[in-house]
């Protein structure tokens, strides 16, 4: 396989359906499913191994923010590196780079976090109608490669906003949109490309949680509200459903491949909101429910203003060209881990052969 071109192969699937959007919010009655606000705690392990090769190997591990809802209590890590470091990036991404010696016949590297997640509810009646950002806010307007802002999209989203004023309004209008018009296709490669663009022009409305959130971001930015992407993984056991988070009675979980993108956008009076469009796709699919159904109702009035915080976020990133500039720039997104052998950029969608690890340790 040429792992410089391994992502062309990535397809998503097309549907045609529309909806007239709910506009009415879910404050009552939202949290159906016993999730309390509180803190949990889990330790994340990560091997990494690279092939044997007579070129340069070198590797970016994504890290865990700091955030209102979660905390990088430590980070640890061993390997036979030449060099390791916690280097800064874009949209104020970190990653554990390490390089290793031509010579090096097993390039090995083993990561440990320690990350606290804070579960909290957003009050969704504090939102205020004002969009006088400022600049450092202001960045999560502007286009990138996979996210257009355009007249044709502003069109677009004004038609799905139209009968609503605040901004608000507006994300929850075309967040019932992307819940109800999208739909999780699981013969996607990993989390999905996120090509909002092509996605919205080509009405290819199938897709993984990348392709799913990066078109609710989409529209939300065509519609003058911030928004970005939240690159993460899985790391606990969900109480929404076990498609969402999987752990065994001991809190131990094998979360190789659980990768998940999330959404959040920015409201005066309310900050950052947390919402997961893509998870009510995922709980749809995985029980076989319908649109109409109880609890695919339940889980999208939860996930609009709220994360289950199973979940490790990584960063906002998106066309970036990471520190040290690799073989392979701008990235499209940074939720997995990206390595190289020489130009030879490795298949980070198929950890087998690349090869890692990663399993979860939730502590009481």
């Amino acid at each position: 396989m040429n792992r410089r071109t391994f992502l062309k192969n990535t397809t998503i699937l097309a549907a045609t359906s529309t909806v007239i959007p709910n506009l009415v919010f879910a404050n009552e009655n939202k949290n159906p499913f016993g999730i309390k606000e509180g803190i949990r705690k889990f330790t994340i392990n990560n091997n990494f191994k690279l092939e044997s090769s007579n070129e340069k190997a070198q590797i970016w591990i994504p890290v865990p923010l700091s955030s209102k809802y979660q905390e990088l209590v430590d980070i640890s890590y061993s390997g036979n590196y030449e060099k390791a470091e916690i280097v800064e990036n874009e949209y104020n991404t970190k990653v554990l780079y390490a390089t290793w010696k031509v010579e090096e016949k097993e390039p090995k590297i083993d990561v440990k976090f320690e990350v606290i997640t804070k579960q909290s509810f957003t009050d969704l009646s504090k939102a205020k109608n004002d969009e006088n950002y400022s600049d450092e806010i202001k960045v999560y307007l502007k286009p990138t490669a996979h996210i257009p802002v355009n007249d044709k999209l502003k069109d677009f989203t004004a038609q799905i906003t139209k009968d609503v004023k605040t901004s608000l309004e507006k994300a929850q209008a075309i967040y019932d949109w992307t819940v109800t018009t999208m739909y999780r296709d699981n013969s996607v490669i990993g989390c999905g490309v996120g090509d909002a663009g092509k996605a919205l022009d080509e009405k290819i409305y199938g897709g993984k949680c990348t392709d799913i959130s990066s078109v609710f971001v989409a529209l939300l930015r065509n519609a003058n509200i911030p928004s970005r992407e939240v690159f993460g993984i899985r790391a606990g056991k969900s109480k929404i459903s076990k498609v969402c988070g999987k752990a065994d009675e001991k809190g131990f979980a094998n979360i190789t491949g659980g990768q998940h993108c999330r959404a959040e956008f920015y409201v005066s009076g309310l900050g950052w909101v947390p919402a997961d469009p893509a998870d009510v796709t995922k709980v749809r699919l995985g029980e076989k429910l319908t649109n109409e159904s109880e609890k695919t109702i339940q889980t999208k009035n939860f996930m609009f203003g709220n994360w289950e915080m199973n979940w490790v976020a990584f960063n906002y990133a998106r066309d970036f060209v990471l520190n040290p500039k690799p073989a392979q720039y701008p990235l499209n997104m940074l939720g997995y881990p990206y390595a190289e052998l020489g130009e030879d950029v490795q298949n980070y969608y198929d950890p087998k052969s690349f090869a890692y690890a990663y399993t979860s340790q939730e502590r009481v």
